[in-house]
């Protein structure tokens, strides 16, 4: 029986009763977690996966994709790896936080809208207070509004300031905006957690250094993705300030994000980062997003949002949505209206060409 070793362009697998693999045209925009495993990543679990190898993060491929991370922010940081960015975040802000504290997000933060209370139940019960936003991006007056609002002991008292980079709507927040929300954070003594999931497509936008783009700026806590990178499975959370990172190894064992085979979720971040893919990849999804949004634009239809990383949020009559989904096409109605498609890594042209064709079939 043949199963693919490497992911085949504009395929999806399909796992059924016999386990026996089926394919299916590749009418992926719904998320770039719907791609396959990068080659680089894959190539370093087959290498991970020859022989034995100490259990529970005791092992080389651990330590190495710790170090690679930290040469790639330039700093000492404390390194943890869990299964994913839900257990990333939910333990991060557990950490930063007493049950009795809050978290100051935008109304639009994934720890707020697709974390199921993640936050809330790891922490034993902190509160999101939400900001408004401006296209997905908090602002500081904001963080200054939801601290000075109330000091009694009646109300759950900041803690942290938490921000999603790029944002929900596809948006990616400045250097110069990043260091002004930090400074307003740190001037009512809360700190700054990062929810990056797609950290790699913000820093591919922003042309800047990642240290540039985090601890720098004075971000404290940085939750990395991987998965939109082509890693199988696996967040990192990156502690800047190694103070904050205290016992954080016994909230991971508690919480059931201590891998006994670390080594499987270390070593996809080792072959994304060794050799630069992971800007790779970044930067390819993000190109793909604005080649489609500009398909669009040419077909009559409006952007909701602008195009800053890898998503295309556009004003779709719901005719036309449907009727891209009865040819089989999957993307997702999102968060204003919107309806949101996503680039990955193995976004090719072609795929962005077939689906322009039925949209201008469709209704254009």
């Amino acid at each position: 029986m043949f199963y693919p070793s490497q992911p085949i362009p504009g395929v999806i697998i399909i796992w059924g009763m016999s386990h026996a693999p089926t394919t299916v045209p590749g009418h992926q925009f719904a998320s770039d977690n719907t791609a396959g495993v990068c080659p680089e990543a894959w190539a370093a679990l087959e290498q991970a996966n020859a022989g034995y190898a100490p259990g529970y993060g005791e092992d080389a491929w651990t330590a190495r994709a710790a170090d690679l991370i930290r040469e790639l922010f330039e700093t000492d940081c404390e390194v943890f790896f869990t299964f994913n960015g839900t257990a990333a975040n939910s333990l991060a802000l557990s950490c930063l936080c007493q049950s009795y504290h809050s978290v100051i997000c935008s109304a639009v933060a994934h720890v707020e809208t697709d974390e199921c209370g993640g936050p809330e139940f790891f922490s034993n019960g902190i509160k999101l207070l939400c900001a408004e936003h401006e296209q997905g991006r908090m602002q500081p007056n904001q963080i200054t509004r939801l601290v000075e609002q109330r000091s009694d002991i009646h109300y759950p008292k900041p803690r942290v300031v938490s921000l999603t980079q790029p944002t929900e709507l596809g948006t990616a927040y400045g250097l110069e905006q990043l260091g002004v929300l930090c400074d307003t954070a740190k001037s009512h003594g809360l700190s700054v957690h990062v929810d990056g999931a797609r950290f790699a497509n913000a820093v591919a936008a922003l042309g800047a250094a990642p240290a540039e783009a985090t601890w720098r700026r004075g971000v404290d806590v940085l939750c990395l993705g991987s998965t939109k990178l082509g890693a199988p499975v696996g967040d990192a959370v990156v502690f800047f300030d190694r103070d904050l990172a205290r016992e954080f190894d016994y909230r991971c064992k508690q919480s059931g994000q201590l891998a006994s085979k670390m080594r499987y979720l270390a070593a996809p971040w080792v072959g994304i980062f060794e050799d630069g893919a992971w800007l790779k990849h970044a930067t390819h999804a993000n190109a793909c997003a604005k080649r489609l949004a500009e398909g669009m634009k040419a077909c009559g239809l409006t952007l909701k949002l602008p195009v800053e990383v890898n998503g295309v949020f556009v004003d779709m009559p719901d005719e036309l949505a449907a009727a891209l989904r009865a040819r089989g096409w999957h993307f997702y109605g999102f968060i204003g209206g919107a309806q949101r498609f996503m680039c990955s890594w193995a976004t090719t042209d072609d795929e962005i060409d077939a689906l322009l064709a039925d949209v201008r079939t469709a209704g254009c």
